[in-house]
């Protein structure tokens, strides 16, 4: 089932991240935010009009997927990036890819007119389900990122709300 988030889901969500913090280019973060920060995460993006969803089966949430503001600037206040994260054994049975499509059913077309989604170079599997949803590459910013020793490439792909 994929639902709005609540503050009960804050601790899986902040667990399924901490696992990419620690393991993954799929997030730049070396460290993991508390419950306490997705707590205002979670109240920001309410506040600005937009969703946050998770995914939950009968074990509990097993992904999330939020839209937040892109830029800080009253200019781009009609695009928004999208974050999608999954508990590592969910990856693969399509659970992205109905998360990241509701995730953009939600999104209210008054208020959002682009989605952005920025992806290390790296993570193909993220690349691919964004194509899958009719994202297209826009840009791409060699050798911007380092993790784990790496120096990693941003992917830009973006697509509109209404296809």
């Amino acid at each position: 089932m994929i639902r709005a988030a609540t503050d009960a889901d804050l601790a899986a969500v902040t667990e399924i991240y901490r696992h990419y913090v620690q393991n993954s280019t799929a997030t730049w973060a070396f460290e993991a935010p508390d419950e306490r920060w997705w707590r205002e995460t979670l109240t920001t993006v309410s506040d600005d009009g937009l969703p946050f969803l998770v995914a939950e089966d009968e074990s509990g949430v097993q992904g999330f997927a939020y839209l937040g503001t892109f830029r800080n600037r009253a200019g781009w206040q009609h695009t928004v990036e999208d974050t999608v994260y999954l508990r590592e054994q969910a990856a693969g049975r399509g659970l992205g890819t109905r998360l990241l499509a509701a995730l953009l059913e939600a999104a209210d077309p008054v208020r959002v007119r682009e989605v952005i989604a920025m992806i290390s170079g790296d993570v193909e599997a993220s690349i691919a389900l964004h194509r899958r949803l009719g994202f297209r590459e826009t840009g791409r910013l060699p050798g911007v990122g380092e993790k784990f020793g790496r120096t990693l490439d941003c992917v830009i792909l973006q697509r509109p709300l209404i296809l």
